[in-house]
């Protein structure tokens, strides 16, 4: 593949994504998820722990990148395992990077109608922000990447703002006992909070298009670390707030507690407002990049113009963003996205890896 200057992106921008990826839902659900799983508040602890799963998947990707510069995972799998086989796994991928882009829309058309635009159809704020992202998508990987640096610093000045602001119902005795039931709850937990770091296979197109593809393992370390510092801040402030029972009760935990702002004397009352503001453009760039992906995808498998499935796929996400019949399904579906991802970039890569050392060795 030959890429011009303008479809390079650097390794900060690469850095960014990643970040923007990860967050995504996340953010909103994680506190609720953990507090099931692990039960106990020694959550924090978790997420440190999970963080080391999704930087050894980052470089192992990393390392089978290297084997074959300037190429996405489409377009060198075909060299390690032959052509028929490649497509059957790049279509897998790409179906799971359309459902998760349907997932991450409805999960935030559902917080805009809850929140922000109460009694508008599910359906019409699926079709405006697709639309949204299509028209995104149109100029290329290097555009999305110039939004998400806008997107980035505001999400950072409004997540310290809110930090702040949860300090006056922080309550350390929430927090406490520490490893009050031991190590158990808190390895059980690990699986669940791994899955909240889903996003850093990105890396699997992404180094492709970097400036300087050496900046690989620095890419993969902060982008995995930074997002575990917002995870740990979270999970510290909502269960603080909230207390561990508290949380497990809400759908959306880390809103709940915005909501239960109050400071007499302040004319703005709907802090919730303007954390949702930030966060669906955080999941705008989210459904912007995996819908960028998919299509990327199915252009370089069957070397067709990325713009034509760009178009093909909007009714197909919106229709699969529509099976889910409540929010518990939708959280069914986020569980089953998050398995698919331990077999595609957890499994395969390493599969691939091995195969690719055997076929050089043996060539």
């Amino acid at each position: 593949m030959n890429l011009n200057q303008q479809e390079r992106i650097s390794p900060t921008q690469a850095i960014i994504l990643i970040i923007n990826y990860i967050l995504g839902v996340g953010i909103l659900t994680l506190p609720r998820t953990a507090a099931a799983e692990v039960g106990t508040p020694d959550i924090w602890i978790t997420i440190i722990i999970s963080s080391i799963f999704p930087i050894i998947v980052g470089m192992i990707i990393l390392i089978l990148n290297n084997r074959y510069p300037d190429k996405t995972f489409f377009q060198y799998s075909r060299e390690i395992v032959g052509k028929i086989i490649s497509v059957i796994l790049g279509v897998t991928m790409i179906i799971y990077f359309l459902t998760l882009t349907s997932f991450e829309v409805r999960v935030m058309a559902e917080v805009t109608e809850t929140y922000l635009l109460e009694g508008t159809p599910i359906p019409v704020l699926i079709v405006l922000f697709l639309w949204l992202a299509f028209y995104l998508n149109t100029d290329g990987i290097n555009s999305i990447a110039r939004v998400f640096q806008v997107i980035f610093p505001l999400t950072v000045i409004i997540f310290i703002l809110i930090a702040t602001m949860s300090l006056g119902l922080f309550e350390i005795n929430n927090l406490r006992p520490v490893m009050g039931n031991g190590i158990l709850p808190v390895l059980k937990g690990v699986k669940t909070t791994s899955l909240s770091y889903i996003g850093i296979e990105l890396i699997i197109i992404l180094s492709a298009y970097l400036t300087d593809p050496k900046k690989g393992k620095k890419i993969v370390f902060i982008g995995v670390l930074l997002p575990m510092i917002f995870y740990l801040v979270t999970v510290v402030i909502v269960i603080g707030a909230l207390s561990i029972d508290g949380v497990g009760n809400l759908a959306w935990p880390t809103i709940s507690l915005i909501n239960s702002f109050e400071f007499p004397g302040i004319f703005f009352e709907r802090f919730d407002s303007l954390f949702l503001i930030v966060w669906i453009l955080q999941i705008f760039a989210t459904i912007s990049i995996t819908l960028y992906v998919a299509s990327l995808g199915m252009s370089q498998l069957f070397n067709k113009n990325i713009k034509i499935f760009l178009l093909v796929f909007l009714p197909i996400v919106l229709i699969i963003s529509m099976v889910p019949n409540d929010i518990h399904q939708l959280f069914a579906l986020g569980d089953l996205l998050g398995n698919a991802a331990i077999l595609l970039f957890g499994v395969l890569p390493i599969l691939l890896l091995g195969i690719s050392f055997l076929r050089r060795k043996f060539n």
